[in-house]
């Protein structure tokens, strides 16, 4: 949270306040890991999104839960950045997407229970990163990718940002507009690292050092392709009323026709379509589009048990 006036400083310090308590209180009742009795089912890796942190009982922790029942028992890791609950928040808004996927990467291949393979579920921003580590890091093996809201193709816009304070939102949104791509604002926002203008795509290609590198948008890494064509499924879910994420055709891999931001650009016609290889994925019906109405990430206990959970007890 950013507070841009002397007057807002002492609220702004008990929300602070607030939010570590809360965090504190969260991570003491949940913990980044639940469930394991059951080995006949994948492991599941969760990444939660911007504003939010592992395992705190009303977000994530809850989701992790549900898995375990969902599953009977099985392992659940929701992951948490930089190995403490401040910093885990503190990672949505402020560490670089390499450095954090780095840090997943090495994690991952120390957690025995995922050597024969698992499944992952990113939550908004969280999505593209666990793209990102199914592109980077093929061990161990990801075998399908679940991206509820993720920003595939970034965003131009962030309304109703899920911030503390709507000050702190427009802060953001101010900074992205006017300096998105200074080697400042790209190594200290993360939210930069995935804007996409479409007005001043070279810029963009030029200065973003996170999406354009795992879009395939200034060289084809065909590291890339081969690791992202080893999942089973990439399952794209998109919030049909999402106010959060603009454009939401982001979230199933679309974006605006380069030069404007009114005017979509169909899937198949984007250039990212060959270029990382989602043209061969598609014919192989690896890519999976779900719709789903309401808001960015509002989705219900119901809709997830009968939606997600069978994709999870696929063998």
């Amino acid at each position: 949270m950013i507070c841009l006036f002397p007057s807002s400083r002492i609220v702004c310090l008990l929300c602070w306040l607030f939010l570590i308590l809360a965090l504190v209180l969260g991570y003491i009742w949940w913990k980044p890991t639940k469930g394991g009795t059951n080995a006949d089912v994948l492991p599941v890796v969760l990444w939660h999104g911007m504003g939010d942190t592992c395992c705190v009982p009303f977000s994530l922790g809850s989701i992790m839960s549900l898995i375990v029942e969902q599953t009977k028992g099985g392992y659940v890791r929701s992951l948490e950045i930089g190995g403490n609950v401040v910093l885990d928040w503190e990672s949505g808004f402020f560490i670089h997407p390499n450095e954090q996927v780095e840090y997943v990467c090495q994690q991952l291949q120390l957690d025995e229970r995922l050597a024969k393979g698992y499944n992952a579920i990113g939550f908004s921003q969280g999505g593209q990163f666990l793209r990102a580590v199914a592109q980077r890091c093929p061990n161990p093996p990801m075998r399908t990718l679940i991206t509820l809201g993720g920003q595939h193709q970034g965003i131009f816009g962030l309304p109703m940002c899920p911030t503390l304070t709507i000050r702190s939102c427009d802060y953001i949104t101010r900074l992205l507009d006017d300096a998105a791509y200074t080697p400042e604002v790209q190594s200290k926002l993360v939210q930069a690292t995935y804007w996409h203008d479409p007005i001043m795509e070279n810029k963009y290609r030029l200065g973003s050092t996170f999406l354009a590198d795992i879009n395939n948008e200034l060289i084809i890494n065909e590291f890339y392709i081969e690791n992202l064509r080893k999942l089973k499924k990439f399952v794209m879910v998109q919030f049909l009323n999402d106010t959060i994420v603009q454009p939401k055709e982001s979230q199933w891999f679309q974006y605006y026709t380069s030069g404007q931001n009114k005017v979509i650009q169909p899937f198949t016609e984007s250039k990212v379509y060959e270029d990382l290889g989602l043209n061969k994925m598609h014919r192989q019906g690896k890519l999976v589009f779900l719709g789903v109405e309401g808001d960015h990430l509002a989705i219900s206990k119901a809709w997830f048990i009968q939606n997600i959970v069978p994709l999870l007890l696929e063998k």
